[in-house]
């Protein structure tokens, strides 16, 4: 959403991590349900045409967009009962520990996550 919005560092961050992935120097992953979440807060806080051209980009980006398993599920609702996070964080959080990978993120809800490296994008660190 910060790359999205141009807002720096994040902006800045984000666009350094797609030029990486483009040329096969990172890996970028991201589950499905935020891809999800995305859309609809977009749609939701801005406008019908930017959620769509997000739903219509987005397969262009060099990111695997991972679909959730049933184990998947399971570890996002675990961490979800464990730890005050949103839902759809908790998705975030799980494909992050399952590829044992930083998250790339600048909310601070992630702070409270046990075995979770956090790659902080946001305006200060929060380690």
């Amino acid at each position: 959403m910060e790359w999205i919005a141009g807002r720096k560092p994040a902006s800045t961050k984000v666009a350094k991590l797609l030029s990486e992935a483009e040329v096969g120097v990172t890996q970028l992953i991201m589950s499905a349900i935020n891809s999800g979440e995305v859309y609809y807060c977009l749609r939701k806080n801005h406008s019908l045409e930017l959620s769509e051209s997000w739903r219509e980009s987005s397969p262009t980006l060099p990111v695997t967009f991972d679909v959730p398993s049933s184990a998947d599920i399971w570890n996002a609702a675990t961490l979800k009962a464990r730890f005050p996070i949103a839902y759809a964080d908790a998705f975030a959080a799980a494909l992050a520990q399952k590829h044992d990978c930083p998250l790339v993120t600048g909310d601070p809800e992630f702070k409270s996550v046990d075995r979770l490296e956090v790659d902080w994008i946001g305006a200060t660190a929060r380690h």
